[in-house]
Parts: C-alpha cells; sequence; structure tokens
C-alpha cells in the first residue's frame, strides 16, 4: 500500500499543505492548512469505482491500466 504524507509548510506568505513536492492553495493560517490537509487526506482514503486510466509518464509515453477503487493510500499529516 502506497503511503502519502500531506505536510504543512510556510509557502507564498502564508501556509500551505505540500504532497510530493506540489503546493495546496496558500492559508492565511497554520490551523487553517492543517484541517485543510485533514481533509483532503481522509477524502483520499475514500473507496471509489474501478476504471480505467490513461497517463503520461516523465518521457512523454501514454500508459493505460485500470485502477481498483478498493486501492487507497495511507495517509497522514505532519506538521
Amino acid at each position: 500500500m502506497a503511503k502519502v504524507t500531506y505536510e504543512i509548510v510556510q509557502h507564498d506568505g502564508g501556509w500551505a499543505y505540500r504532497v510530493d513536492g506540489v503546493y495546496s492553495e496558500t492559508f492565511a493560517s497554520h490551523d487553517l492548512a492543517r484541517k485543510a490537509a485533514e481533509h483532503a487526506s481522509q477524502e483520499q482514503r475514500v473507496a471509489g469505482n474501478t476504471t480505467g486510466i490513461s497517463w503520461e509518464d516523465a518521457s512523454g509515453k501514454w500508459h493505460e491500466e485500470v485502477a481498483k477503487g478498493t486501492d487507497r493510500p495511507d495517509t497522514d499529516v505532519k506538521g
């Protein structure tokens, strides 16, 4: 199972959460950023529908695969 960590950080004059180097929108306070990260973290664990997906890798090659709706990551929030 994959592990996804939402990290609360200072960003762009406020606070944001960061996942794998990608930042959320900026929040006015640490508490607001943490609440948003906790909400996003909980939503990411919710099972969905099994469906086909297409995605492009870093070299520009496209891939087709089936994403199981029950294959959800373990998540946590730090900071």
